[in-house]
């Protein structure tokens, strides 16, 4: 069932009872919309006319959406850098590998970076990945600084001219600050030598407004730029989406859409949207 389905079937019905709007406003902060939207969705449809709701509403969520540009960003004369951060189990690097994967089969120059150096599979995982796509990698000494990693990576990247150059870190516990402070030294060390063009924070969907509360503090300490959604349902949680673009005014650039390397979208307000009404 859509996210807005039973609202609409209600409201043409004409006249919609105390329990049945208990009963959509549960629904709606299950799909992880978020308490304060869904009262503002329920405020809304109640104050419409039943033939004026549907649209009275789609216009307001689509006025929740982001108004920022959606593409990633391109200088054809030079380096760009692109950050892909995130906490631990958001599919991060699997992100990086999809991003890098779609950019060198657009025909770009791609260059990674496995500076997830805690955690060795990581890096592992990112060398497999280079060697299907194929791209160049340069990785670290577990447990060594990411900021060395990042560093060698940039020099390389530069000197040999390649367009892109994406830069794997470690998953973030959002609530240490020691980590935060860490993946803030990464962002100085390539902005010495270049610049960090995108941060592109990786979000599980299914984490609901847990997703959210990460998005804020990442921001606060790196400056992000976008955001990559993995398993995102327009259905059952698709709140998520909407929630976090009202609250942060930032764009979703991407959707992670499954397993494959080639399961990297852009992200469609419109079909998503449509399918959130349908």
């Amino acid at each position: 069932m859509s996210l807005f389905k039973r609202l609409f079937n209600s409201l043409r019905t004409g006249s919609v009872s105390s329990d049945e709007w208990d009963q959509i406003r549960r629904s709606l902060i299950a799909s992880d919309l978020g308490v304060k939207l869904v009262d503002e969705v329920i405020e809304k449809a109640k104050s419409a006319k039943p033939e004026d709701a549907v649209l009275a509403i789609t216009n307001q969520v689509k006025g929740w959406l982001s108004s920022k540009n959606r593409e990633l960003f391109s200088d054809l004369t030079r380096l760009n850098t692109v950050l892909i951060v995130g906490v631990n189990g958001t599919g991060k690097t699997t992100s990086t590998a999809k991003l890098a994967n779609r950019l060198s089969k657009s025909g770009s120059k791609v260059f990674l970076a496995a500076a997830d150096t805690f955690r060795a599979a990581a890096t592992e995982q990112l060398q497999t990945w280079a060697q299907r796509i194929p791209a160049e990698i340069v990785t670290g000494e577990t447990n060594s600084d990411p900021a060395s990693v990042a560093f060698s990576a940039v020099t390389k990247a530069k000197t040999e001219k390649f367009d892109y150059l994406l830069v794997d870190t470690a998953g973030r516990l959002h609530t240490k600050q020691d980590l935060m402070d860490e993946l803030g030294k990464v962002v100085r060390v390539i902005n010495k030598q270049s610049s960090v063009d995108e941060i592109l924070l990786v979000i599980d969907a299914t984490t609901g407004q847990n997703g959210i509360n990460q998005a804020k503090i990442f921001i606060e300490a790196v400056g992000v730029t976008g955001f990559i959604i993995t398993k995102l349902d327009g259905s059952a949680k698709g709140g998520i989406a909407l929630a976090i673009e009202k609250q942060t005014g930032l764009p979703i650039k991407f959707v992670g859409t499954g397993e494959r390397i080639s399961d990297l979208s852009d992200f469609d307000p419109e079909a998503y949207i449509s399918g959130l009404f349908e």
